[in-house]
C-alpha cells in the first residue's frame, strides 16, 4: 500500500510539473501563467476537482513512446465561481506546446459531456500550438469530436473561450462556436492560416499580432468580444462576467441583491436628448443611469460601435441590453452592427435572459458597399433574432425610429412585450425632409412651400402619438422614470410563457 501511495504522489507531482521547471520559467518570461495557475485564479479557492490527471497519449511514432507526461497537455475538471458550478479545461503550453492529441481531446470531451448532463457552463482556457503533428489524423479526429460537442452544447449550457496564447488552424473553430470569446493583448492570437502561409499564398507580409491578435479580432473582425491587458485581469473579469449568466437553459437568470431601488428616478435623463434632432448623444449614459448600480458589462465595445450590447441587472436580475448609439454613424444599422446584435439577442433568448432595447435609429446604412456586402440578408438576421425570441422584450424609443429599422428594433409587431417611447420620439417611415421631398416633389422649386410641408409632416409624425393611437406604443413615458417603468415591466413578465411553432429548427438568413 505504501508503494502505491508513493507512486501516486510521484505521478501527481509529475502531472503538476507539466513540461518541467524550464518550460514553466519560459511561460512566466512571456508574462503568461501556467495552466494550473490560471485555474487557481479563475475558480473559488479550494473548489477545483481535477479529472484525468493520469491520462497519457497513445502515440508510438516519431519517438513519442519516450515522451509521456501525465495529463497530456490539458488540465480538466470542475469547480466553483462565486459558489456556482462550472466545468473547465486549461491547455498547458509547457507540454508539447499545448498541442492537441487524441487523448487530450478525450479529456475535453469528457468534461463537456458531463457539463451537459448536469447543466453547467463550460469555460475553455486555450493556449495551444494546434493539432499534434505526430498523431496525424487521430488529432484531427479529436478536434472534430470537440467541435461536435460545441454544437450539441450550444443553447444548452453557456460556453466561454478565453484565448491565452496561440490558437491556430482547425483549433480556432471550437472557440468560434462558443458563445463568447475573450483574448489577452500581445500574448494571444487566432487565425486559420499563419503569417508564413499567408506570405506564401498571397505574398502579404504580416505579423501574428496584425493577422490575428486581440486588437484585430476585437476591432476589425468582431471574432472576439473583449481583450484584456494580461492573464490576471482576463481571469478576474471572466469571474465577473460569469455572474450574469444562467447555469443552463432551464436555470433562470441569476439574482443578486441590490440597494439600488427599482423605483429610482433620474431627472438628468430629461435633458439627455438634445433639442436639435441631428445632434448626437451617448446612449451609454442612459444605460448606466438606468441599470442597477451603474454596472454594465459591455461586449464588443470596439467593434460596430453604432450599436451597444452587454449585460446588466435590473432589480437584481440579469438582463441583456441592446442600444443604438447616435454618437457613431448616427446610430444607423449596418452589416456589422446587425450581426453583432443578432448573435447577442439569440444568446439571450436561448438562456432565458430578458432583452431591453433602447432605440434611436434613423434607418439602415445606405451605399453600394452595404448593398454589395449583403445588408439585406445581414439586417434580416437581427430581424429574425428579435422575431424568434420568446424571452421578455422591453423596448424604449428615445428619439428616432425610422423605416424598416423601426420594425427590426424589437417593435410591437415582432412580439415586443412592452414598448415605451419618450415624448420627443419620432416614429415614421423616414425623416420629415426626405419624406416631403418625395411626397411633394413638384413643390421642390418653392423652398417656402417645402418648408411649410416639412413643418406639417413633423407636426403629424415627429411624435409618438400616431404609433400610440394604433397601440404600437404601450405608453409615452418621461425619461426620468425609465428605470422604474422597465423594472415594473420585468416584474410583470417574470413568468412569461410563449412557445414558437414546433420545428426541427428555423432557417436563419446566415
Amino acid at each position: 500500500m505504501h508503494d502505491i501511495n508513493e507512486r501516486l504522489e510521484q505521478m501527481r507531482a509529475a502531472a503538476r510539473l507539466g513540461g518541467g521547471d524550464k518550460r514553466i520559467a519560459a511561460q512566466h518570461a512571456k508574462g503568461k501563467l501556467t495552466a494550473r495557475e490560471r485555474l487557481e485564479l479563475l475558480l473559488d479557492e479550494g473548489s477545483f476537482e481535477e479529472w484525468d490527471m493520469f491520462v497519457e497519449h497513445r502515440c508510438t511514432d516519431f519517438g513519442m513512446t519516450e515522451q509521456k507526461i501525465p495529463g497530456d497537455g490539458v488540465v480538466t475538471g470542475y469547480g466553483m465561481i462565486n459558489g456556482r458550478l462550472v466545468f473547465v479545461f486549461s491547455q498547458d503550453f509547457t507540454v508539447f506546446g499545448g498541442a492537441l492529441s487524441e487523448a487530450h481531446a478525450e479529456k475535453i470531451c469528457k468534461v463537456m459531456d458531463q457539463a451537459m448532463k448536469v447543466g453547467a457552463p463550460v469555460i475553455g482556457l486555450n493556449d495551444s500550438g494546434g493539432a499534434r503533428i505526430q498523431e496525424g489524423v487521430a488529432s484531427l479526429g479529436g478536434y472534430a469530436e470537440v467541435f461536435q460537442r460545441n454544437v450539441l452544447a450550444s443553447g444548452v449550457v453557456p460556453q466561454i473561450s478565453l484565448i491565452m496564447g496561440p490558437c491556430a488552424g482547425g483549433a480556432v473553430y471550437s472557440p468560434a462556436m462558443t458563445d463568447f470569446i475573450f483574448m489577452v493583448k500581445d500574448s494571444s492570437y487566432m487565425f486559420v492560416t499563419g503569417p508564413e502561409v499567408v506570405k506564401t499564398v498571397t505574398h502579404e507580409e504580416v505579423t501574428a499580432e496584425e493577422l490575428g491578435g486581440a486588437s484585430a479580432h476585437t476591432g476589425k473582425s468582431g471574432v472576439a468580444d473583449l481583450a484584456f491587458d494580461n492573464d490576471v485581469e482576463a481571469l478576474l473579469m471572466l469571474r465577473r462576467f460569469f455572474n450574469y449568466l444562467p447555469l443552463n437553459n432551464r436555470d433562470g437568470v441569476p439574482v443578486r441583491p441590490t440597494g439600488d431601488a427599482p423605483e429610482r428616478l433620474d431627472f438628468s435623463l430629461d435633458t439627455l436628448v438634445p433639442e436639435n434632432p441631428n445632434k448626437p448623444y451617448d446612449i451609454k449614459e442612459l444605460i448606466l443611469k438606468t441599470v442597477d448600480d451603474g454596472d454594465f458589462f459591455e461586449l464588443q465595445p470596439d467593434y460596430a460601435k453604432n450599436i451597444v450590447i452587454g449585460f446588466a441587472r435590473m432589480a437584481g436580475r440579469s438582463v441583456g441590453i441592446v442600444a443604438n448609439n447616435p454618437l457613431v454613424l448616427a446610430g444607423c444599422l449596418d452589416i456589422k452592427s446587425s450581426i453583432k446584435a443578432a448573435r447577442f439577442v439569440r444568446f439571450c433568448d436561448a438562456f432565458g435572459i430578458p432583452v431591453v432595447t433602447f432605440v434611436d435609429v434613423p434607418g439602415f446604412m445606405p451605399g453600394t458597399s452595404q448593398e454589395y456586402g449583403g445588408i439585406i440578408k445581414h439586417g434580416a438576421k437581427l430581424l429574425y433574432a428579435y422575431a424568434e425570441a420568446t424571452v421578455p422584450k422591453i423596448t424604449v424609443i428615445t428619439r428616432k425610429a425610422y423605416g424598416g429599422a423601426y420594425d427590426v428594433m424589437a417593435s410591437k409587431h415582432l412580439r415586443g412585450d412592452v414598448n415605451f417611447a419618450w415624448p420627443n420620439a419620432e416614429i415614421a417611415v423616414m425623416g420629415a425632409k426626405g419624406a416631403v421631398e418625395i411626397i411633394f416633389r413638384e413643390e421642390k422649386k418653392d423652398p417656402a412651400k417645402l418648408a411649410a410641408r416639412e413643418a406639417e409632416y413633423k407636426a403629424r409624425f415627429a411624435n409618438p402619438f400616431v404609433a400610440g393611437a394604433r397601440g404600437f406604443i404601450d405608453d409615452v413615458i418621461q425619461p426620468h422614470e425609465t428605470r422604474r417603468r422597465i423594472c415594473r415591466s420585468l416584474a410583470m413578465l417574470k413568468d412569461k410563457k410563449l412557445d414558437n411553432p414546433w420545428r426541427k429548427h428555423g432557417n436563419i438568413p446566415l
